[in-house]
């Protein structure tokens, strides 16, 4: 695991421009950094050493010295693939993943991506053609960022880096905060800061002659088949899973486990190597904030040495700026803070982690994957019908029962599900802003993800979105930007491209049945883990955000930031105050819309008004 960057094109000084664009992202890889300069390139490579600890170090040269990486990740099927390279006449001169990636690329070109199993983000710079080749894993658990400036190609695995080049502009990119605003997560290619993008995840880009191309090379699509009796499923399911996990242990040094009780990461515990699992939680262990008293009890059934964590509400305040420095872009996901602690406390003990990430998008492990058999009861009423009983019903009081039902009722699944976060709807986002941009509704962005799904029925359709939306630009990026805010690697055994193989083809029934999430995973864990583990409700990494918007000093801190300049120059300040007022005298929970816009205050704080973050 490290950070790369690096850029095309005529520039002074490049070793000093490659080092400072290394020295920002020096926590993705404290073990070693250097550089490779050539006429037209200069790539940058900071380490943390997990497989062949004294080789495999970056920038790698192919034999002849006409190509060179920087690779970003772990492939876990490297050894096999050597293999096939040796025989196909490839010399080897170390022992690391990272090099089977350049002699791939010289043997199979830009396929060289199909062959890879495991998380990656690299770019590999051909002298001879004056080229480069850049590309991303299947899911994009690992990332890429790219920008044009001044005449040149840079690239990097975050966007701190990317700004550390000379003449880089920031500017806030007004259109992606008003996605955000709906989506919690920056959802666009180009992202916060204007001119810089992102790498989408299956992708692989070009650059030649001034020119980028991006090429999508995998697409999660969902392929669900009939399938004769629950017990093929399970045995198909049960034996990817334990193989997946086994495939993800490969390492020269010690594996952790994150563990928060819950059926993902318990089963990954109970099968990994390691024997150190971390837990973080909020307020007293008996509250429904904290899960360190049900993963004590399964830690100590799997004989596990446990380390935990009780974060308080002052610590969690003042890590904030911190936050949303290392994620880059803002984030009104409250658990990337959760998470931010967990790999604080795993990263003393050990430098790769496994963690559950993916389950619940490839097995239906979402609550609302649940309400299109919740509204299948209205669902043979006209539509036209429907939409006037839902017109009605958003007439009533708010804390009326069953309101909310006709409303969702009266919509298509395509008009109600943006993601497992929907927090201000078109109207309501418009009405904060100061100045709305013309940016694409909700429903109009994911209408090219719900044409792909158009055959599907609708938790079908939901998975894809989040697949393809929610799983890299909320889930994985915090896992990503936390972790190796600690210099910490993180695994994630479900984001597999042989268990996705099995997952595809799973029918909705097998993930959601009987009113409970992934249906047949949960049987299949039944196996492994106690039943109270393995039938568990899903409840994420809970923060007590809506209790202490409510309490004085976090209540006048928000209240302070929706009253301040940068707050007046973006919103209209009494439209957020009074979500904030509405929240404090519990009138209606705006705990999440209000979380939402303060991190973008913070992020702005940080990114563009020069708010220390390393004074603590």
């Amino acid at each position: 695991m490290c950070g790369i960057c690096g850029f095309i094109g005529k520039q002074e000084g490049k070793e000093a421009i490659v080092n400072d664009m290394l020295n920002a992202i020096r926590h993705r890889g404290p073990d070693g950094q250097d550089a490779r300069i050539r006429e037209d390139a200069a790539l940058g490579f900071c380490r943390l050493s997990i497989i062949d600890l004294e080789g495999g170090m970056q920038p790698m040269d192919n034999e002849d010295g006409e190509m060179t990486l920087v690779f970003n990740g772990e492939v876990y099927n490297y050894k096999a693939l050597r293999k096939k390279l040796e025989k196909a006449g490839h010399t080897f001169a170390n022992h690391s993943d990272s090099e089977t990636v350049l002699h791939g690329f010289e043997e199979y070109g830009t396929g060289v991506v199909d062959h890879l199993r495991g998380m990656f983000a690299f770019a590999i710079w051909d002298e001879k053609n004056k080229r480069l080749f850049a590309a991303r894993d299947f899911f994009g658990i690992k990332p890429f960022y790219y920008a044009m400036i001044n005449g040149c190609f840079v690239f990097a695995s975050e966007i701190k880096s990317i700004l550390e080049f000379p003449g880089c502009p920031r500017e806030v990119n007004r259109e992606a905060l008003e996605q955000y605003l709906s989506f919690q997560y920056s959802i666009l290619d180009e992202t916060f800061f204007k001119g810089i993008y992102r790498l989408p995840a299956g992708s692989f880009l070009t650059y030649e002659n001034g020119r980028i191309k991006v090429e999508k090379y995998f697409d999660p699509v969902l392929t669900p088949k009939k399938m004769h009796g629950d017990q093929k499923i399970m045995d198909r399911l049960e034996k990817v899973l334990k193989e997946s996990v086994q495939t993800h242990m490969v390492s020269d040094v010690e594996i952790g486990a994150f563990l928060s009780g819950g059926v993902d990461s318990s089963f990954v515990a109970e099968r990994f190597t390691g024997n150190k699992a971390f837990t973080v939680g909020f307020m007293d262990k008996k509250s429904k904030y904290n899960e360190i008293q049900v993963s004590e009890e399964l830690a100590k059934k799997l004989e596990l040495e446990h380390h935990t964590k009780n974060i308080d509400r002052n610590e969690f305040w003042e890590a904030v700026p911190k936050v949303m420095y290392y994620l880059d872009e803002p984030s009104g996901d409250a658990s990337a803070i959760a998470l931010y602690f967990v790999s604080q406390e795993a990263a003393k003990y050990v430098k790769v982690v496994t963690s559950g990430e993916g389950a619940d998008e490839l097995f239906g492990g979402y609550n609302i994957y649940l309400e299109p058999e919740a509204l299948k009861w209205l669902s043979w009423i006209p539509k036209s019908v429907r939409k006037k009983i839902g017109n009605l019903a958003e007439k009533l009081p708010e804390n009326l029962k069953g309101r909310n039902y006709l409303i969702r009722a009266a919509k298509d699944v395509e008009e109600r599900f943006i993601g497992n976060a929907n927090i201000f709807s078109n109207e309501e986002r418009r009405q904060i802003l100061r100045v709305p941009t013309d940016a694409l509704s909700t429903d109009q962005l994911l209408k090219q993800y719900y044409d792909k799904a158009a055959n599907l029925k609708d938790v079908d359709k939901m998975q894809y979105v989040d697949l393809t939306c929610w799983l890299e630009g909320d889930i994985l990026l915090n896992a990503d930007r936390m972790s190796m805010a600690h210099s910490l690697e993180l695994r994630v055994p479900y984001l597999d491209k042989e268990v996705f193989k099995v997952a595809q083809v799973m029918p909705s029934n097998a993930k959601t049945r009987k009113n409970q999430t992934k249906y047949l995973f949960r049987k299949v864990t039944e196996k492994y883990l106690p039943q109270e583990s393995a039938s568990r409700k899903k409840l994420g990494f809970p923060v007590p955000i809506r209790v202490w918007l409510k309490e004085e000093p976090c209540y006048l801190a928000v209240k302070e930031a929706f009253s301040g300049d940068t707050a007046r120059e973006y919103f209209r300040c009494d439209e957020i105050l009074k979500l904030l007022e509405e929240h404090k005298k519990g009138i209606r929970d705006n705990s999440r819309k209000i979380w939402t816009v303060y991190m973008f205050l913070v992020w702005h704080q940080v990114y563009f008004e020069g708010k220390s973050i390393f004074n603590n």
